[in-house]
């Protein structure tokens, strides 16, 4: 692909932007539904990776992503990732009736989430969904009646939960192994994307506040010193979203090389957030450690990513088998 967004995933990203920019609160801990209804109703964001047929905008899980690095940016909990691993498990490994009973839900903006076996930790938004599915035995099943508890983290915008339930009230509806390993692929990239996002929403910070700081008779941001940091901090920045645009690209396209791209996303996407957000904290000076500033919702979406859907070592050490 060319590592550029065409003019209509160019808008859709800018659309996504303003519409966070005006309404999201990185500060609250359960995603805003009146935000998500506007995001679905008004954008569509829950609906571009799902087929036509199933009530979706027909678009791929490309577009999704793009949508998905905007709402990164933007440091607000939201359920589009879950609902797209949830959409994307669905769609590789239910059958017939099930894409046509749930997936129009789920597109039209009911939170969805997935989870892998009975007794499932981690799951995001497994508290919140009213779309539950789950691979267990080889089997993918939709879930009614579950168990399920919120679960403490360190960045709680990014809401995970322990999900338990009783298969014998399950329905079967598709291949478990095959919905697994897609959710697991969706939601690589997908960290990647929030990332980038998070990376960039840092740097912007970083940026302003050396224009408006002043030491020394002059802005911050006029020293030499501080000029190579931030160049340093872009430079991450632009090669994590070349690898995010590369791997989302080629699992949207189911690509013979998309899980070796998804590793290298999710490994180094991860890295460049965490050193950025060091970075942003310190070179915010003082104001970066207090609750004041955004910088402390920054370093925790980093250490967040940094676990969820695998660490960084975990990946780089998939590419050497």
């Amino acid at each position: 692909m060319r590592f550029a967004l065409s003019e209509e995933q160019q808008e859709l990203a800018a659309t996504v932007r303003s519409l966070l920019a005006k309404r999201a609160d990185p500060r609250v801990e359960t995603y805003d539904e009146g935000l998500w209804q506007t995001l679905c109703e008004q954008i569509g964001v829950s609906a571009l990776g799902i087929p036509e047929e199933y009530g979706g905008a027909g678009f791929s899980l490309f577009e999704a992503l793009v949508a998905l690095e905007e709402v990164g940016r933007s440091l607000a909990p939201s359920p589009l990732l879950s609902s797209l691993v949830a959409s994307e498990a669905l769609l590789a490994g239910a059958d017939d009736d099930a894409k046509e009973r749930l997936l129009p839900r789920i597109a039209a903006g009911e939170v969805a989430a997935f989870a892998e076996g009975a007794d499932a930790r981690d799951v995001l938004d497994g508290d919140l969904a009213s779309v539950l599915v789950l691979a267990a035995d080889g089997v993918l099943w939709e879930v009614g009646d579950a168990e399920r508890a919120w679960t403490p983290s360190m960045d709680q915008t990014l809401r995970l939960a322990t999900v338990r339930a009783d298969l014998a009230g399950a329905t079967r509806i598709g291949d478990g192994t095959a919905a697994r390993d897609r959710a697991r692929l969706v939601g690589t990239v997908g960290c990647a994307a929030l990332a980038v996002g998070c990376a960039a929403r840092a740097l912007e910070m970083t940026v302003a506040y050396s224009k408006e700081r002043v030491q020394f008779g002059r802005p911050i941001g006029s020293f030499q010193a501080l000029k190579h940091r931030m160049a340093d901090l872009l430079v991450r920045l632009e090669m994590a979203r070349s690898a995010s645009w590369a791997a989302s690209y080629a699992v949207a396209r189911h690509t013979d090389e998309a899980e070796q791209l998804a590793h290298v996303a999710k490994a180094y996407c991860g890295d460049a957030l965490t050193h950025i957000a060091g970075e942003t904290i310190q070179l915010h000076g003082g104001i970066a450690i207090t609750w004041e500033h955004d910088a402390h919702l920054v370093f925790k979406r980093a250490h967040a990513l940094g676990q969820l859907f695998g660490a960084g070592h975990t990946h780089r050490a998939a590419l050497t088998l």
